[in-house]
C-alpha cells in the first residue's frame, strides 16, 4: 500500500533542517496531515587500521543525555561532494585525515518521520596530522578493535542507530 502526498508546506525552517506540513491520502481515499523534517545529506567516516582497530569518537549527545561510541559525522554543505565532507569530518573531528575512502553504506536512521541520508565511508589508511580542530565534538578520541564491536553494542555503548549498523558492517566485512 503507497500513500500518496498530494502537497507539503513549510511550516519552519533553518539552515540545517525544515519542518514541513503534508496533506497525506491513504489508499482507502482518507486524507491525514503528517508532519515531516526535512535534512541535509549527513556524511560519516572513519578509519580502520592493520591491527582492525577503528577510529571512534566517545561523545555525549545532550538531546537524549547519553554517552557513546561514534564516527565522525557532519552535513554536507551546499555543493559538496558526500566523500569529500566524510573526509572533511574526519580531519575535524579526530585530527586524522583518511586514505581513499570506500562507500561503506547509506542509511535512512528515520524514514517516517525525515528525509535524512546518512552516507557513511570508510578507509584502511589515514595520517595523523595533529589535535582535532573539533575537539570539542567529543571527549576523546581512541582506536577500538573491531572484535569488541558486538559487545559494545549489545551494552548500549554505540547508541545511534546508524552508527551499530556501520559497525556491525565494517567488523562482517574485515572479521
Amino acid at each position: 500500500m503507497q500513500w500518496t502526498k498530494q502537497n507539503e508546506q513549510p511550516v519552519y525552517a533553518n539552515r540545517w533542517f525544515s519542518v514541513n506540513l503534508a496533506d497525506v491520502e491513504l489508499p482507502d481515499g482518507r486524507h491525514l496531515d503528517h508532519f515531516l523534517i526535512r535534512l541535509r545529506p549527513v556524511a560519516v567516516a572513519t578509519v580502520v587500521n592493520d591491527a582492525n582497530e577503528v577510529l571512534l569518537l566517545w561523545r555525549h549527545r545532550f538531546i537524549t543525555d547519553s554517552w557513546g561510541w561514534e564516527l565522525a559525522a557532519g552535513v554536507v554543505e551546499d555543493g559538496e561532494d558526500v566523500a569529500v565532507a566524510a573526509a572533511r569530518e574526519l580531519e575535524e573531528e579526530t585530527g586524522w585525515r583518511p586514505g581513499p575512502l570506500h562507500h561503506l553504506m547509506t542509511v535512512e536512521p528515520s524514514n517516517g518521520l525525515t528525509d535524512a541520508r546518512h552516507h557513511i565511508y570508510w578507509s584502511d589508511e589515514g595520517e595523523y596530522l595533529g589535535h582535532p580542530v573539533d575537539d570539542f565534538e567529543s571527549d576523546r578520541r581512541e582506536w577500538v578493535p573491531l572484535k569488541l564491536v558486538p559487545d559494545l553494542i549489545a551494552r548500549g555503548e554505540v547508541p545511534a542507530a546508524n552508527m551499530a549498523a556501520a559497525l556491525l558492517l565494517l567488523h562482517h566485512l574485515r572479521l
